[in-house]
């Protein structure tokens, strides 16, 4: 055993040694810049009282479901609830998972196949590439949202192509040029899949179906671990997306379904977000304080995660620590999540943050 504990030691000293080193995340105790609670629905008790009352009237719902979603895992209910997502996008079928990184493990590992070309933008979230490590097709990446450089791409590639992006970038909070996106893979006729993860509850359904984009794109991965608030994900698309996914995915015939705790928060989320439009609308007021207040440009769409770069992984870290000091919970984002010389504080904005507490945030970040 000791060689085995010598050799990991070796690993986790050397991502000390680089300031790489990552531990557990504190519960955020101070003005909250950091999570992906970004209408407030995880602690709007107004949501949490909807739920509340469901679960009471079925405590049966807090255990277990016993079994994957093929065998006594499944429900009357949770088939209901794909059936009212599906409607809601406008799409034909709505796969659901207990979480984002598992529905995109499933659908990147049971789709592309020996043969074929997956696209992937650089900045991907990890997934993706967890789950293009399960599958035997072709992955290049191409650059962050350079349309040119996918269609370069596109022309080399062999088989069936799936062009991978996300709307709304995690880390920078950058947008898809999704309509362009879109007509390219046409075009080539690729696929395009599409995670709307940070666009989802911000922007209405997502920007896919903003855009009303459900017909042009081959599959949609909206999550719920964000605006809304709770947990889990779902895989948006055709009848026959959703039959290769029950007879080749393997993340979902092999899970254990999740409890139907879970599918009640998603069902009770999509009412509560449907009766309160406000949410966004506060939001988007707040975003605009942000970035008036830093003298940056107002756009059309304005994306919750903000980042301010600060190259170095201790300089990030410092910077960070200095913001805790003051009351603010902010987030450095370190090498290798993001590239060298990329390291950043990653701020998200929220429809609760208060404009003295934005307009305070400022002044430390430029202090």
């Amino acid at each position: 055993m000791k060689a085995f504990d010598d050799s990991i030691n070796k690993r986790l000293n050397a991502r000390r040694d680089n300031g790489l080193f990552r531990s557990l995340g504190k519960p955020v105790q101070q003005i909250d810049f950091a999570s992906n609670d970004y209408l407030g629905l995880a602690r709007n008790s107004a949501y949490h009282e909807m739920v509340f009352e469901a679960v009471q009237a079925n405590k049966a719902s807090l255990v277990g479901s016993t079994g994957s979603r093929l065998l006594t895992g499944n429900s009357v209910y949770v088939e209901w609830i794909e059936k009212k997502i599906s409607r809601l996008h406008q799409v034909e079928k709505a796969s659901l998972f207990s979480s984002g990184y598992l529905a995109n493990l499933c659908l990147l590992s049971c789709i592309p196949q020996r043969g074929e070309t997956v696209l992937i933008d650089e900045h991907i979230h990890r997934s993706v590439h967890d789950g293009c490590r399960l599958n035997q097709a072709l992955k290049w990446k191409f650059k962050h949202n350079d349309l040119h450089d996918l269609e370069q791409l596109l022309m080399r590639a062999k088989g069936n192509c799936y062009v991978v992006i996300e709307s709304l970038y995690s880390m920078d909070g950058s947008f898809a040029p999704l309509k362009e996106m879109v007509a390219l893979c046409e075009k080539h006729k690729a696929l395009l899949v599409v995670d709307e993860a940070h666009a989802f509850g911000v922007y209405g359904w997502g920007l896919v179906a903003h855009y009303q984009l459900q017909a042009k794109v081959f599959a949609t991965v909206v999550t719920y671990g964000k605006a809304m608030g709770c947990h889990g994900a779902a895989v948006l698309g055709s009848d026959l997306l959703q039959q290769l996914i029950i007879n080749f995915g393997s993340p979902f015939i092999y899970s254990t379904s999740a409890s139907m705790v879970q599918w009640i928060a998603i069902d009770k989320g999509y009412d509560f977000l449907d009766k309160h439009r406000d949410l966004p609308i506060l939001l988007e007021d707040n975003l605009r304080f942000y970035k008036e207040q830093q003298s940056q440009v107002v756009t059309e769409l304005l994306s919750p995660i903000q980042s301010v770069v600060i190259p170095g992984n201790r300089a990030v870290k410092e910077k960070a620590q200095q913001l805790v000091s003051h009351g603010f919970t902010v987030y450095p984002i370190v090498s290798p999540t993001v590239a060298i010389g990329q390291e950043r504080l990653r701020i998200c904005i929220h429809s609760f943050n208060s404009k003295d507490e934005i307009a305070q945030l400022i002044h430390h970040l430029n202090k």
